[in-house]
């Protein structure tokens, strides 16, 4: 990091990252620390930084990387696009593998030994850093000798890092005493860097199969199954229950319905046949529906593929940033059935003003998702943040988004406008009918609220594991796990959907078009009440522009998920209502 005053490369060299990775904030740079193929180094000085208490700028430098120990900071370094792991024992003789290691540890003026300082019990000292100064580097390779082919390829990379106190800087040697930082600086302080690295054979790893030793060591492998299983037992379950309900309860009703109409005393009609000609009624605010609904065919078309190309391993952690890649170009070209559903939805409710939809539909929702992630790149320039997104970039974001979204938005809406408007089953009555006084259980909001539990109860432990994986650095890698999940939340979201939407109709409320949207849409509010307890149950994020950052992150996402959900709650009751009211006899 350039803010640490750690070694530098003398010649450092960047490597040009992908738009995932810029978007992700990941920075790749050449490290000071050379390795030559079978070369043992043993104890190698990499550099020295000296801090003198007199000088104002040391002073900052050494605060900045007390601050950082303090916060558990971590070292990210990748040898041969591997990252470089550090392994150690948790309970049970399991072994836990890191793809980043602490810069240092801390043990508190009550002598309480925080983060890493556990691994050694001489890290005792009360009001003490403890600088990871030292690594010892073990790279093992896979030999092509035997195999007729040249040269070895790497398998593996892990670390130690370790604690000397070196000092003579002419002589060095890798034992003794931790390097101890006090917390009162009053004295001058030299910080020198080493490295020891050795090279093993390893033929029983194969090349493919490098990233396995990771992945296996991850502790919560056995947690997801538990949850994944878990989670599809109660959705069959209630499945299940909403089929068996859905389907008796409905069949009985239509019978019912259609026998009155046969016989001659036809009786007074009653539940949600009572509403037949009002049901199709075209709701208020249509046009923001209908936008809402572009948008939602979008993410959920992208969401989709972006999962499947997951599953299928095209976007393994080994390809860095290809998932955010594939997610944003995805994203850029499925302007059409944005446009398409949009305009089709607003020609549907009787729309006029096609313009003022198909400009809104290019632009409502992507222009509240950049003006959020400019205002978050304001804040990281400002704070001479490295995950800083370049101007360039941000250009090129707005250029894919004008240049090719947009114009495939309006051939969307084209297309859309051009179409029939969907047709109802039933007519619809001239003059609104009265809703009669509701229960509390059938007003909207009980209703809304209740109808995003069930979803969000399915997908809250991936949500833990992503949320992880975005803001602890830890890897994600279980995307058939999320695949699956993904198709449990289509399933709850519409069941929930429908069942509430039935018992509102049963109700003689024939409001059901935003409140179809906003049930499943709930899920979203529960998502953003699960960040914020992320956030002060897990973090330890301190600062203001921190706290913005997390936040204006977490809102992009919560906009996102409400769309999608929403979306997919939508068209479920949609499909619903069509197909009940099309096999019922209407006068």
């Amino acid at each position: 990091m350039r803010n640490f005053d750690f070694c530098q490369d003398t010649e450092e060299k960047r490597p040009s990252e992908n738009l995932g990775q810029v978007l992700f904030g990941e920075r790749i740079a050449s490290s000071p620390y050379k390795f030559t193929f079978k070369k043992q180094e043993t104890c190698k000085k990499v550099c020295t930084r000296s801090y003198d208490p007199a000088n104002s700028a040391d002073k900052s430098k050494l605060a900045f990387l007390k601050k950082g120990m303090q916060l558990n900071y971590q070292h990210h370094w990748i040898i041969d696009n591997m990252p470089v792991t550090w392994c150690y024992d948790v309970e049970d003789g399991q072994k836990y593998c890191n793809p980043g290691f602490p810069i240092g540890c801390f043990v508190t003026p009550d002598g309480r030994v925080k983060d890493a300082c556990v691994i050694n019990s001489e890290f005792n000292k009360k009001n003490t850093f403890y600088l990871f100064n030292h690594v010892d580097i073990t790279i093992m390779y896979h030999s092509g000798k035997d195999e007729n082919w040249p040269g070895a390829r790497l398998v593996t990379a892990r670390l130690r890092p370790q604690s000397y106190k070196h000092t003579d800087e002419n002589n060095i040697s890798c034992e003794g005493p931790p390097m101890e930082i006090p917390g009162e600086f009053n004295n001058k302080l030299n910080l020198i860097y080493t490295y020891s690295v050795t090279f093993e054979e390893k033929n029983n790893i194969k090349w493919a199969s490098r990233w396995d030793y990771i992945l296996e060591s991850m502790p919560h492998t056995n947690i997801q199954w538990f949850s994944i299983m878990n989670s599809l037992v109660i959705v069959l379950f209630l499945s299940g229950m909403v089929a068996m309900i859905i389907l008796r309860t409905l069949h009985k009703d239509i019978a019912r319905y259609n026998q009155i109409d046969s016989s001659e005393d036809a009786q007074e009609e009653f539940g949600w046949k009572l509403v037949h000609g009002d049901v199709f009624r075209p709701p208020r605010k249509g046009m923001l529906l209908s936008v809402f609904l572009g948008q939602g065919t979008q993410i959920f078309i992208m969401t989709f593929i972006t999962l499947f190309l997951a599953c299928l391993g095209f976007l393994s952690p080994a390809n860095r940033g290809a998932l955010m890649t594939c997610a944003v170009v995805l994203w850029v070209l499925l302007g059409t059935p944005a446009g398409y559903v949009s305009a089709r939805m607003y020609k549907t409710f009787r729309g006029e003003k096609w313009k003022t939809n198909v400009l809104l539909t290019a632009l409502l929702c992507p222009g509240i998702v950049f003006a959020d992630f400019f205002i978050m790149n304001l804040i990281l320039w400002v704070k001479g943040s490295s995950a800083a997104i370049p101007f360039g970039t941000l250009v090129a974001i707005l250029a894919m988004w004008f240049g090719i979204s947009v114009p495939l938005t309006f051939v969307g809406a084209y297309f859309g406008f051009k179409e029939k408007p969907i047709e109802h089953p039933v007519r619809t009555n001239q003059i609104p009918r009265q809703i009669p006084e509701q229960s509390f259980f059938t007003k909207p909001l009980p209703g809304i609220i209740m109808g995003g539990i069930l979803p969000f109860g399915c997908i809250f432990i991936q949500l833990f594991f992503i949320l992880n994986s975005i803001w602890s650095h830890q890897m994600y890698y279980m995307f058939g796990f999320l695949f699956l999940v993904f198709i449990i939340l289509l399933i709850t979201c519409s069941e929930a959907t429908v069942l509430l939407c039935y018992f509102h109709l049963c109700a003689e409320d024939y409001h059901w078009w935003w409140r179809s949207f906003l049930t499943s849409s709930f899920t979203a509010v529960y998502l953003f009440i699960y960040a914020v307890h992320y956030f002060f149950s897990k973090l330890q994020i301190t600062g203001t522009a921190s706290t913005i950052l997390y936040f204006g992150y977490t809102m992009i996402m919560v906009l996102i998920f409400f769309l999608f959900t929403g979306t997919i709650g939508f068209f479920a009751c949609f499909w619903f209502v069509s197909k009940i009211y099309s096999v019922v006899k209407v006068d």
